[in-house]
């Protein structure tokens, strides 16, 4: 989000908001005792734990740190095979990797982006540990169906809410359904702590491994360890990384929090201003799925194109739109398809086990439009246009582009 301040030059399709009450927070801090980790902390993980309705929340210096931790904590190791969402950023299947176990890609639905749940169950192998449910663009995933597989196969639920905080599924909050949720504060997130994580659960022996591996496998607990030589003493009792938040990150991030619902509200306003836009589209463009036992938090609003084989259509609008100063961008490359999981031996002509593949053509690699600008007062858009009417704006600019992408 912007400053309020007026803006010329491109539209991001996201950025941070950042306020005087969120520089004032951080500066308190900086003139304070702790810089790294400490007592605010601790307030961030409580607060924002209570948001979602948890009861611990373990703080991570970034969104895939926070995942890693989560695998971690879930047990997975060597050999096990987690299921995923094709149709993610590579760090939801990479901390798999960190940990020796093995992705397996899962088909999505079509109108969401989201897990298949009638198809997991043909991804599942006597290997298989976790499921794992992105809540993509900001809607949640069918958890029903699947904790429903889950509990058939006795395997464990991690969600991937890095597009979710704020967003409910039959009246919960996310963060209040499974027992390992992961968000993330990327500044293009819901709220921002430059970087940072953070893993909710309502488990306590799971908070307490999550604390311990992100700080290098150690504790200062009494009843976790071995023998006590006194106040100083503390033990490494398994292999864990540096992966703390500062109380600097915390501070910015807890001042952000305060103004979630706001945010909230805005990005529910532009999504229906969006709809309203682009309406008369719906022929040539598919617009974002919804689900009526759903509150989406609008990370991403997503449009898909109509497949033309190469992604030519796809690549002719983002072009078009990038040249009018609005700076689209593509979610996602199908994690199977780069070339790191190629080298591995997945192959861009067979996703799961009974899946489909997907190709990078209208929801693998859907364009996006920015949701996050507020409409401060005098902001502009590129060539006078109002960022009140930002969606407008977008639906001229798609309308300019012609045949090429219809």
């Amino acid at each position: 989000m912007s400053n309020g301040k007026d803006v010329d030059g491109p539209i991001p399709y996201a950025r941070q908001w950042i306020d005087d009450d969120d520089v004032a927070a951080v500066a308190a801090v900086l003139r304070g005792d702790y810089l790294t980790t400490g007592p605010v902390v601790d307030a961030f993980e409580s607060r924002l734990a209570q948001q979602v309705q948890a009861p611990y929340g373990v703080a991570f210096s970034s969104g895939t740190a926070a995942l890693h931790g989560a695998y971690a904590a879930a047990g997975i190791g060597p050999g096990d095979e987690v299921i995923v969402p094709a149709n993610t950023f590579a760090a939801t299947a990479n901390a798999a990797l960190y940990l020796g176990a093995k992705p397996v890609f899962a088909d999505v639905e079509l109108d969401t982006g989201n897990l298949n749940g009638n198809r997991l169950e043909s991804c599942i192998s006597r290997r298989t540990k976790a499921i794992v449910a992105v809540h993509f663009a900001g809607l949640p995933a069918s958890m029903e169906t699947i904790h429903q597989v889950a509990a058939r196969w006795g395997l464990i639920v991690i969600e991937d809410g890095a597009h979710a905080l704020g967003a409910e599924y039959r009246g919960k909050p996310v963060g209040a359904l499974s027992p390992l949720t992961c968000f993330s504060f990327h500044p293009v997130k819901h709220i921002a702590t430059g970087e940072g994580g953070m893993v909710v659960t309502a488990d306590q022996e799971l908070a307490r491994r999550l604390r311990r591996f992100r700080s290098h496998g150690i504790t200062r607990l009494r009843d976790e360890l071995g023998s006590d030589d006194g106040g100083w003493y503390y033990e490494m009792q398994e292999l864990g990384y540096n992966y703390r938040l500062t109380d600097i990150q915390a501070a910015l991030g807890m001042s952000q929090l305060a103004k979630l619902d706001r945010f909230l509200r805005r990005r529910r306003e532009l999504a229906a201003r969006y709809d309203e836009a682009l309406a008369d589209l719906k022929g040539q463009i598919r617009l974002p799925g919804r689900r009526a036992d759903c509150l989406s938090a609008w990370h991403l609003y997503v449009i898909g194109l109509r497949d033309d084989g190469d992604g030519f259509r796809r690549k002719q609008l983002f072009d078009h739109l990038r040249a009018r100063g609005i700076l689209v961008n593509v979610h996602y490359l199908p994690v199977y398809r780069h070339p790191y999981y190629q080298r591995l031996g997945y192959r861009a002509g067979s996703l799961s086990r009974g899946g489909a593949a997907l190709s990078p053509g209208p929801f693998a690699a859907p364009l996006l439009w920015p949701d996050r600008w507020a409409a401060g007062a005098g902001d502009r858009c590129p060539a006078g246009r109002d960022r009140k009417d930002l969606p407008l704006s977008w639906s001229a600019a798609l309308r300019e582009g012609g045949a090429n992408w219809r």
